[in-house]
């Protein structure tokens, strides 16, 4: 099996620590120490600092957010303001927050592994590791004065970079490798926190615990009022505590049994010309193969075999994981869109019709006003995956993450483009342009019935 490849947002560059998620005495000994940084949101947005084609997450320190995270204890937080540490016995306080801003331990930057031993307690732990801990705030509370405030006096603006909070898609314009893979991970659960206020199973308030990545319903505290109401469901099992969710997509390339040619789609509210591989949700009881094999059936008639995987992409927005595939199909069989009536065209395209668009400077750049309509289609189908996922990956400008441009023998005779192709900052952009430039890997096959 070939070298997997990662995909830009992935990598996952922090060692998570999550079995420490429960300690107050860990999280709270990390937010003591001076090497601590805070990558912070408002509404969805990260603090960004950009100075000329650069930008990168802006790092925060710990005195520069205090004011936000609420009274100490920061984590284990009793019920009431000024009772101290809630009762560690108790796994529905286990790291408990009730006040201050929504915060989230993302993991360590290790430059070397640390020691893990055995017998270490989490206090002593916390203060022999050598590393960045980061965790991440969500600000869309706090006042504009306060965030003002806190954008101009902040250390991470000097050296002449610009402080602000930017549209999450476009904020990763010009991002390295670290910085895309924290963004990925804080995004998506800065997120999630934001959109679960209430149980879902009786309805009460939740509240923060295991550092952010688990949500318990309050009706479980011995100070809630519980008269004349059924016990919650949650109390019972493993369900007394939210988990954070990831929802897969299955993304794929489908060629011809040459493998010379490539079904491409359009949905009808891509931007003009834009063409991408096909995808939808993995539904509940499906396989990846399954997913593969109705999607491609209902998008677009296509009967799919030999599926193989590429690799995986998170991405937050809100909070995907998407699974890259290519598969055989036959272009000899009438492409049908009448199904789902998802895409408004499916066409097979050649290597060289891929290649030529590739290789012309406009290939696979919008202009801003494509990425605001792209960005808006997704906003009014109400967080509904369009056929090729998410394919612009980024602003019009963004970087060709791990860029591996054709051969300087291969140029464009295209001078007016038939047809757009997504960036390789998107995993459909990966797929397409790793198959035209004879790259594709051989990984395993998956077998199933399609």
């Amino acid at each position: 099996m070939s070298e997997a490849h990662v995909n830009f947002l992935g990598g996952s560059p922090l060692n998570r620590l999550s079995w420490l998620r429960t300690s107050s005495i860990f999280l709270n000994a990390l937010l003591d120490s001076p090497s601590t940084r805070w990558v912070a949101f408002q509404d969805g947005k990260p603090l960004i600092a950009s100075r000329e084609k650069e930008a990168r997450l802006a790092l925060l320190t710990t005195s520069e957010v205090e004011p936000f995270i609420g009274s100490k204890p920061h984590f284990g937080q009793g019920q009431e303001e000024g009772v101290g540490f809630a009762d560690v016995d108790l796994p529905i306080l286990e790291a408990s927050r009730f006040r201050g801003a929504p915060i989230i331990f993302l993991g360590l930057s290790e430059p070397q592994p640390n020691d893990y031993s055995p017998g270490i307690s989490p206090g002593e732990l916390a203060k022999a590791l050598v590393g960045t801990p980061f965790f991440s705030i969500d600000v869309t509370e706090v006042s504009q004065t306060e965030i003002d405030r806190l954008v101009q006096t902040s250390v991470a603006g000097t050296g002449g970079y610009k402080l602000s909070f930017a549209e999450p898609r476009g904020a990763t314009r010009g991002m390295g490798d670290f910085d895309a893979g924290v963004f990925a991970e804080a995004r998506s659960m800065v997120d999630w926190n934001s959109r679960n206020k209430f149980c879902a199973s009786c309805g009460s308030p939740v509240y923060s615990v295991w550092g952010g990545w688990k949500l318990s319903c309050a009706s479980l505290l011995s100070s809630s009022n519980n008269a004349g109401r059924k016990p919650c469901p949650t109390q019972k099992g493993l369900h007394n505590i939210t988990h954070p969710r990831t929802d897969a997509v299955v993304i794929v390339a489908v060629l011809n049994e040459a493998q010379d040619k490539i079904l491409l789609g359009r949905n009808k509210k891509f931007p003009a010309k834009f063409y991408s591989t096909l995808a939808g949700f993995i539904e509940p009881g499906e396989s990846f193969e399954d997913a593969v094999g109705r999607e491609l059936w209902e998008e677009a008639g296509v009967r799919v075999r030999d599926v193989k995987y590429h690799s995986g992409q998170p991405w937050p927005y809100p909070a995907n994981l998407m699974v890259g595939f290519y598969a055989i199909g036959d272009p000899s069989q009438p492409i049908r869109i009448d199904l789902d009536k998802e895409l408004e065209d499916a066409k097979w395209y050649t290597r060289e019709e891929v290649l030529a668009v590739l290789q012309h400077k406009e290939g696979t750049n919008f202009t801003r006003g494509d990425y605001k309509q792209f960005v808006k289609s997704i906003d009014e189908r109400a967080n509904v995956t369009v056929s090729g996922g998410d394919p612009l990956g980024g602003d019009a400008a963004v970087r060709d993450h791990q860029a591996r441009d054709p051969p300087a023998s291969i140029k464009s005779n295209v001078e007016e483009l038939p047809f757009k192709l997504p960036p390789r900052t998107a995993i459909a952009g990966v797929l397409i342009s790793d198959w035209a430039l004879g790259r594709a890997p051989a990984e395993t096959t998956i077998k199933g019935r399609m």
